[in-house]
């Protein structure tokens, strides 16, 4: 009986090594092995200035876990191309968690340069649905969605009353108050991001997807962008340039440059962020008070818009992977989710958030953007979505300045997209 029992007892605490050994063996495939440790966070510039406070109620819960912030360029082109210098670095990399662009995440992924995450560790199930679906790469999750966006319609609530109308839900109707209504007062018609970067690639993308369309297919391995619907939304854009209600010079904006256009009441409507309508309305902007909001709008009703935002990733060549995993559970959890929005006036990615009487009293485009954010969709996901984006943005130039009708760009577009999608 002695023998026996001790063998039991052998027999247990061998179970609970190998239990143990398995569990460890768990974590490391899916990149957490590693400890506790100090980490540094690399997000694109912090425009609102809202991410260091969060970080210092971390660091002072959890001093030997400390995170230090670094701040790049504003611009996701410059961003990207920073983080991708780091990464291609290996062990040298100086970055453990980055804040990347939700649709950097199947690149990321693809190229190795981010960890897969465990599921088990977050509550995918509280945040809205659209979102998780930006962070996953051949159905695994290599990233946590940390703020959601979707493009939003702003326009001038005043003009639009005072001409007994309200806001356009089509095309039709922004074109026609863009050409009638705007320069009766004094103000360019329509504008959106349309210099050459990735804002130009969101609005490009946000076009065919309202006209019914899409770009790619099958996580980049299929084009599908050489359609009607692609050809009606170049067309949208590339008329607005040449009947004038698009300016000229919104050719030459950016999220800076048109938010700064509309708040100074040089236009009547803006696609953009929900930020310029936090800004729009804030005290002391000449608009304030008289700025609306709506989805966008498309050929013959309510459009679709881009699904934008971050998500929170963890280097594969991160120092201490486990706590950059407890970072990221932190920053994703719903009382700091709370603070980016009100601090940062960040769209959350917790759903409940969108529900809530406090907030949608302070945010009142919080139903709004919930109901587009629903109805978002990503932009094409491809391992070579940077090469994509380019693509995307010298042919959509070509068809805004004139220089290429759309049915050729869309041609155009799909055959260079091609040769990519064969490498």
């Amino acid at each position: 009986m002695r023998c026996r029992a001790a063998a039991g007892r052998l027999l247990l605490a061998l179970l609970v090594v190998l239990t143990g050994h398995l569990a460890s063996g768990a974590t490391a495939r899916e990149g957490l092995a590693g400890g506790s440790g100090p980490l540094t966070l690399a997000t694109a510039g912090d425009l609102t200035n809202y991410l260091g406070p969060l970080l210092a109620g971390w660091n002072r819960a959890h001093p030997s876990e400390h995170v230090t912030l670094v701040e790049l360029p504003d611009s996701a082109d410059e961003s990207r191309a920073q983080m991708a210098t780091d990464l291609r670095a290996g062990e040298r990399s100086r970055f453990d968690v980055l804040n990347i662009d939700v649709n950097w995440t199947t690149e990321f992924a693809a190229a190795g340069w981010i960890k897969p995450l465990p599921r088990s560790r977050f509550p995918l199930d509280t945040f809205l649905a659209p979102v998780v679906n930006t962070a996953t790469y051949e159905g695994r999750l290599y990233a946590v969605p940390y703020v959601t966006n979707a493009g939003l319609l702003l326009y001038r609530k005043d003009i639009l009353a005072e001409a007994g109308v309200t806001a356009p839900r089509t095309w039709g109707e922004l074109e026609r108050y863009a050409k009638t209504l705007a320069p009766a007062r004094g103000l360019e018609g329509y504008a959106g991001q349309f210099l050459p970067y990735e804002g130009l690639t969101v609005n490009a993308a946000e076009a065919v997807y309202s006209a019914g369309g899409t770009i790619l297919g099958d996580e980049g391995e299929r084009v599908t962008v050489d359609s009607a619907a692609a050809r009606e939304a170049f067309g949208f854009l590339a008329r607005g340039v040449r009947e004038g209600w698009i300016p000229r010079e919104a050719l030459a904006y950016k999220e800076e440059e048109s938010k700064r256009a509309f708040l100074e009441g040089r236009l009547l409507f803006l696609r953009d962020w929900p930020y310029a309508y936090v800004a729009a309305s804030a005290s002391g902007s000449p608009v304030a008070g008289k700025v609306g909001a709506v989805p966008l709008p498309g050929p013959d009703g309510p459009g679709r818009s881009v699904l934008g935002g971050s998500n929170l990733a963890v280097s594969s060549h991160a120092r201490h992977p486990d706590s950059a995993a407890r970072l990221i559970a932190y920053l994703t959890g719903e009382r700091v989710q709370r603070q980016v929005l009100t601090r940062g006036a960040l769209p959350p990615v917790r759903a409940a958030l969108y529900e809530d009487p406090e907030l949608i009293r302070r945010f009142p485009y919080l139903p709004t953007l919930r109901t587009s954010v629903l109805a978002a969709a990503p932009r094409p996901k491809s391992p070579l979505y940077g090469q994509v984006s380019l693509v995307v943005q010298a042919v959509v130039d070509d068809v805004m300045a004139g220089r290429e009708t759309p049915g050729a760009a869309v041609g155009r577009l799909a055959r260079e997209l091609d040769e990519l999608a064969r490498r």
